[in-house]
């Protein structure tokens, strides 16, 4: 953990860097985009790159570092943008997304080298990746944490549950699951269809320890993904955000679970984060 590391100012300004570069990768690819989860992890992922993990771009295969797991697979411009960002590869690939050949497909596919740790199509399926990855550094005695991002919608799924009970029994304290809970999803909003508006409760139950926070403060997130545990327990944030934080007509929009941007569009939604 980057001990000291955290700048409100600096992360605030990377998280803004992150959603231009977002914008541009979704209309210059030319094609629908899952921009609406894209844009509510951005806090999340500029923190978790920004202040929380431990990791080397220069040496990402690097066996004690930090491993990140993005389950939520529908986030994936905010993952893009935010390994950029670090420096696990030029600004410039970001060019290449969606494009034939490039290695950053709509879904991630996993490529240390880039700094990518998992693939990711089915959603549900990363945090069991992570309770393996978790289990393996406890039995090994390594000392690496192992970060996952969830969304509220997989977390509709049995399977993430069957491995919240699993990192609960395993004792896993080093492994912290944030939930990107926008309350959304593919087929509109997540309480008529299933609803996970308990979901700290839920993990609780689990033998979890629960924190709630503001998901675009990134003050708040800071402290509640950085504070650690020490009774043996995983750490779950569940962080509150707004689909397609900061662009208005994505904002709380099921139609913006994936479209594409026209020029206009895109224009108004540079207007709308500030880039001129």
């Amino acid at each position: 953990m980057r001990d000291g590391d955290f700048n409100r100012a600096r992360i605030e300004s990377m998280a803004g860097a992150m959603r231009r570069s977002i914008l541009d990768m979704s209309y210059k690819c030319g094609s629908g985009v899952h921009l609406g989860g894209g844009l509510s992890v951005v806090e999340i992922l500029a923190v978790l790159y920004g202040a929380v993990m431990n990791f080397d771009p220069s040496a990402p295969a690097d066996p004690n570092r930090d491993r990140f797991i993005m389950s939520k697979g529908h986030g994936v411009l905010g993952l893009y943008a935010a390994l950029a960002q670090v420096g696990f590869f030029s600004p410039d690939l970001l060019e290449t997304f969606q494009q034939n050949g490039t290695d950053l497909a709509s879904l991630t596919v996993m490529n240390i080298n880039l700094g990518i740790e998992s693939s990711n199509g089915s959603l549900g399926q990363g945090l069991s990746m992570a309770v393996g990855i978790a289990l393996h550094a406890r039995l090994r005695g390594k000392t690496f944490n192992t970060y996952v991002l969830l969304g509220n919608g997989e977390c509709n799924e049995g399977e993430v549950w069957e491995a919240v009970m699993s990192a609960s029994q395993f004792k896993l304290d080093n492994l912290i699951a944030i939930v990107d809970d926008n309350s959304m999803q593919s087929d509109g909003e997540s309480r008529g269809i299933m609803d996970m508006s308990s979901l700290s409760r839920k993990f609780d139950a689990f033998g979890w320890d629960t924190m709630l926070v503001d998901g675009h403060d990134v003050s708040s997130l800071y402290r509640g993904i950085a504070q650690r545990t020490a009774d043996g327990r995983p750490k779950a944030v569940i962080a509150r955000t707004v689909k397609g934080k900061g662009v208005s007509f994505v904002e709380n929009s099921r139609d913006w679970h994936h479209n594409r941007l026209t020029k206009s569009m895109y224009e108004q939604a540079l207007a709308e984060i500030g880039v001129s």
